[in-house]
């Protein structure tokens, strides 16, 4: 081999392996500056990401019918299929959203509830049984087209007066009513939709379809495409009999009536394992939607369990959902400390001035969903947990939320000693003695969010730090 040759071997290797390295260190330490480049000097210039999809309530574009009035929760039907077995200990996240009166939809069950589950909860949708397919696809694993035939039993029997929207879910569906009414206001009801998210795991959505939406993160239908889905489901089924996942027959059968996925953030599967609170505490500034999987990881208040997590977490809800997971990033330069606080789940105090370009970014705290060859592995960027005390967070979680006439008060408790010496580059300004943080937000609800709040240190005392938010001011830079 000549020397020209060899040469140009050695270079075309020599970028594959580059390529593959940039790879994974961009998942996992995005934008990530290193400790010697966050001076005063660096932090003063450094400016916050931004990003604006078509589809994302960073636009608010809208493309709502001016002929109809707006959409209100009477026009949305949900349904949820579940399993008899599972219902005993999900029931309690269905519950922690559903409005009794207030909430259309149905559950549908795979065979009838067991003497311990009646007489049925009011505080649950009422149920029916799904129809048994197995005679008529002649097969006897009909799960995933069980599931896709959901939204035709539920289409037929909700009353169709009133419906905008159909909503599909699973009994461990947790959904953001206000949330997702708000959003649907966006769009034309009229139209053909198939609204949903995507895995944050990137290989489910290899394995299966980066254009499906994920069931329990749930997806929603417009009132047309559900009516002429429904009127072809039998024919559908039957075409897409030998798909093994449930998602992916939806998918098939709204692909085949020439309408494709229209992706949402906020909708959330939760393909991960273990603590989430690294994702719950950087949330995309989107309105949160829907969290899934919530037996499949730890509980997300470290001091409950998996259905009291639930229950707190939409007493948060309850009292704004606007506001609910959106992270505000403000500093306390006496001391060099930063605030991150995910409203109405977290808070954070870093014994150093760190931009919101650093902080937006989620701790890696959870695991990937299934064993994958290499990274990447998720569908956003993360930074990794870090033992260095400027860089490790004092974590705090949500305690109590106080609703006023004019403000809310949320109050985070610390979860746990750091366990770390204090960050000397800061100054020495330990953030150990603090115990509790209180934030103030103004009870107006929040409907234009293309850009996050900001917060002021109202003070510090004893072993508390109060926080009160606030809209951000022009050039207001967050580093």
């Amino acid at each position: 081999m000549d020397i020209p040759t060899r040469l140009c071997k050695t270079l075309l290797i020599s970028s594959v392996v580059l390529y593959l390295a940039f790879i994974s260190l961009s998942n996992r330490y995005p934008n990530c500056p290193p400790s010697h480049f966050l001076t005063p000097t660096f932090l003063e210039i450094s400016s916050p990401s931004s990003s604006l999809s078509p589809t994302s309530n960073t636009t608010r574009q809208s493309t709502s019918n001016p002929a109809y009035p707006p959409t209100v929760l009477s026009h949305l039907a949900f349904g949820i299929v579940g399993s008899e077995d599972a219902w005993h200990h999900r029931r309690a996240y269905i519950e922690s959203w559903w409005r009794p009166n207030a909430t259309h939809g149905l559950l549908f069950l795979d065979q009838p509830p067991s003497e311990n589950l009646l007489p049925w909860s009011r505080e649950s949708p009422p149920y029916r049984i799904s129809r048994d397919l197995r005679t008529f696809l002649n097969k006897s694993d009909v799960t995933p087209q069980r599931i896709a035939n959901g939204i035709a039993e539920v289409f037929r029997q909700v009353d169709h007066a009133n419906l905008r929207w159909l909503v599909m879910g699973d009994d461990d569906s947790i959904f953001f009513l206000d949330n997702l009414v708000e959003i649907l206001q966006r769009y034309d009801h009229t139209k053909y939709y198939y609204i949903g998210a995507r895995s944050e795991f990137v290989l489910s959505n290899f394995l299966f379809s980066f254009s499906q939406g994920f069931g329990g993160a749930g997806f929603i239908l417009s009132y047309p495409l559900a009516k002429d889905l429904v009127r072809d489901m039998d024919n559908c089924l039957m075409r897409y009999s030998h798909v093994v996942a449930a998602d992916q027959t939806t998918m098939s059968c709204i692909a085949d009536m020439g309408v494709n996925l229209t992706p949402l953030e906020g909708f959330h599967q939760i393909d991960l394992r273990g603590d989430i609170s690294g994702l719950l505490s950087s949330h995309p500034k989107v309105p949160l939607l829907s969290l899934h999987h919530f037996d499949m990881v730890e509980p997300i208040f470290p001091t409950m369990d998996r259905s009291q997590s639930t229950r707190h977490l939409m007493m948060a809800a309850n009292a704004d959902q606007s506001r609910m997971l959106q992270q505000t990033v403000c500093h306390d330069r006496r001391r060099n400390w930063s605030f991150s606080i995910s409203w109405g789940y977290s808070a954070h105090i870093y014994e150093r001035i760190m931009p919101r370009s650093f902080l937006q970014y989620p701790i890696e705290t959870f695991q990937a969903w299934l064993p994958a060859p290499g990274p990447p592995f998720y569908m956003f960027n993360t930074r990794l947990p870090s033992t260095d005390p400027c860089e490790a967070p004092h974590v705090f979680f949500l305690d109590t939320v106080k609703r006023k006439a004019d403000d809310i008060l949320t109050v985070y408790r610390r979860a746990w000693p750091r366990g770390m010496p204090t960050c000397f580059f800061a100054g020495n300004h330990s953030a150990d003695y603090i115990h509790k943080i209180r934030v103030t937000s103004p009870a107006k609800k929040r409907l234009e969010i293309h850009r996050s709040e900001c917060c002021d240190i109202v003070g510090v005392v004893g072993n508390k730090a109060d926080v009160k938010f606030r809209e951000c001011m022009d050039k207001e830079i967050m580093a």
